[in-house]
């Protein structure tokens, strides 16, 4: 979990596995395009930075937060080489009953490829009051959630080797 006092881009790169062998997809919202290009940039590095070239590392745009259970559904099903997928998304909380709806969607999609699926989808959707907290958590003063999916998907990449 996030806390004020934690930067979202640092990772102990020893304590990870190489990922130069892995795949992964990344589906991006294009709504609030600046904050997901930001995630995405932070995740893509990471991932370099883990050793995955870049042709392993697959982008589809989607127009909105709640388009990345699609994309993400048909990602896995039209590319049997990956080993996992991180959508990326943001949702600023507005006046309306919006917000609530399309945050609680999307949790429970990707909740729900989590369960059907053979590989890891992993999250990462701001789902901030304003622009500038989402801002911050991707390459702002926080650092950047892109770049902690991108670890946790290594991780889960590994967990779901070992069986």
């Amino acid at each position: 979990m996030a806390t004020a006092n934690k930067n979202l881009s640092e990772y102990d790169k020893s304590t990870l596995p190489d990922a130069k062998d892995f795949k992964v997809g990344i589906v991006v919202s294009e709504w609030n395009d600046k904050v997901t290009n930001g995630l995405f940039s932070g995740a893509k590095e990471a991932l370099l930075d883990c050793g995955m070239s870049e042709e392993n590392i697959v982008r589809w745009d989607v127009p909105g937060s709640f388009e990345l259970i699609f994309g993400a559904k048909r990602m896995i099903e039209v590319d049997e080489n990956l080993d996992a997928v991180i959508v990326i998304g943001c949702v600023i909380k507005g006046e309306t009953m919006h917000f609530d709806f399309v945050c609680q969607g999307v949790t429970q999609g990707i909740k729900d490829l989590n369960l059907i699926s053979e590989i890891p989808v992993i999250f990462c959707v701001l789902t901030d009051n304003n622009e500038q907290q989402s801002l911050d958590r991707s390459g702002g003063v926080h650092g950047n959630k892109g770049t902690e999916a991108a670890i946790a998907a290594l991780k889960m990449i590994e967990l779901n080797t070992k069986f």
